[in-house]
């Protein structure tokens, strides 16, 4: 792993999510951006000392070199650092999978794609929404046409920590994502539009081909967008809304999926994500439980536990990373960069250009921007 340490919070996220099915086990680290943290990190981890790396750098170089060094590294930093450490990895031929968004800024993006694509290693993306077995069953219900021709796509991820102007009180996790030299130039719709711009689309099966966004900055003397308003219209016709807010009292983890095509209606909410609604057009509205009637081989295939028992955020984050492993071991030199489902390389280009165009769009007072 590298970053993750001492007062992260992904990190921890990513650890439990990787050995949830046991198939990875931590043996290495570059935890910290300095060397007495990073000590401090592994030594809490049980990492041996030998293992516990000052930096991307020297963690890659050494592991690479020895007999038995690492498959694979988790990479849970601030965005401007996902690049370079992915880089380094890849070129030894060791597996990165890689938080979101794909990095700070689109130029750098699309570097790291060049890389991904001549790499003898895969490169994971965790937008880990996707592993929810109640969105797969959506993916597979809008497919299969449930719903018909898809008409229009809502979407919002909604949270309120950033209420207050936290990065000024000594929060580390809002003073980096408040930070355009670490961030990147999107601030809530980077952190958080980028999940639900992916999770519309990983449902759908559309792609944006433009949109006009209306981003503001509410927290006083905050240098990133904190809530964002954005139009979408989708290739083959739908239209689609999207709201991502740091800054709305009230809601924790507010994301919330409705999908609508001339047959009927699909709705999902991630605080509630063992129920999935759908509505035939003219009929009344069922509820699909993970693992309940209804429910098919797509929610089957990543659930764990039976119907009635909750399966949550941990299990949907561990779906990837047991993914993952089977990728890992199923790899070719010269195969795909992301088999299956798991969101890879492309996915991270399509959320760089998201933010990128949400941008532009809000600064040239909510234009029309293609994508």
């Amino acid at each position: 792993m590298v970053g993750g340490g001492q007062g992260a919070f992904i990190g921890a996220v990513h650890r439990i999510a990787a050995r949830l099915d046991g198939e990875f086990t931590l043996v290495a680290g570059a935890l910290s951006s300095t060397p007495e943290r990073a000590r401090e990190s592994a030594a809490a981890l049980g990492l041996d000392p030998a293992r516990s790396y000052a930096g991307f750098e020297q963690m890659a170089a050494a592991e690479a070199d020895r007999p038995d060094g690492i498959e694979a590294v988790a990479i849970v930093t601030p965005n401007h650092m996902h690049v370079p450490a992915a880089k380094a990895f890849l070129a030894r031929g060791i597996h990165v999978i890689c938080d979101k968004p794909l990095a700070a800024t689109e130029e750098d993006a699309d570097s790291l794609a060049e890389v991904v694509r001549v790499a003898d290693a895969l490169f994971i993306l965790t937008h880990n929404y996707t592993g929810y077995p109640m969105i797969r069953q959506a993916r597979e219900m809008v497919a299969a046409g449930a719903l018909g021709p898809l008409r229009l796509v809502q979407v919002e991820y909604v949270q309120d920590w950033l209420t207050r102007p936290l990065e000024a009180e000594g929060s580390k996790q809002a003073e980096w994502r408040t930070d355009p030299a670490r961030s990147g130039a999107g601030g809530a719709v980077g952190d958080i539009g980028t999940h639900a711009h992916n999770l519309a689309c990983f449902v759908s099966g559309l792609e944006v081909e433009e949109l006009a966004a209306d981003l503001q900055s509410f927290g006083t003397g905050r240098r990133l967008d904190d809530n964002g308003h954005v139009m979408l219209r989708f290739r083959g016709g739908a239209r689609g809304m999207l709201w991502c807010s740091q800054v709305a009292p009230g809601n924790e983890n507010g994301l919330r999926l409705r999908l609508y095509g001339p047959a009927g209606g699909l709705e999902w909410h991630q605080e509630q994500p063992n129920h999935l609604w759908f509505t035939p057009e003219g009929g009344p509205t069922q509820r699909l439980t993970r693992g309940g009637p209804g429910a098919g081989p797509a929610a089957a295939v990543v659930s764990r536990t039976p119907s009635g028992h909750p399966e949550g955020y941990l299990e949907g984050f561990a779906n990837l990373y047991t993914e993952a492993a089977a990728a890992i071991r199923g790899f070719a030199p010269g195969g795909p960069p992301a088999p299956g489902l798991l969101p890879g390389v492309e996915a991270g280009l399509s959320g760089m250009r998201f933010i990128t165009a949400c941008v532009r769009s809000s600064q040239a007072n909510a234009a029309w921007v293609r994508l």
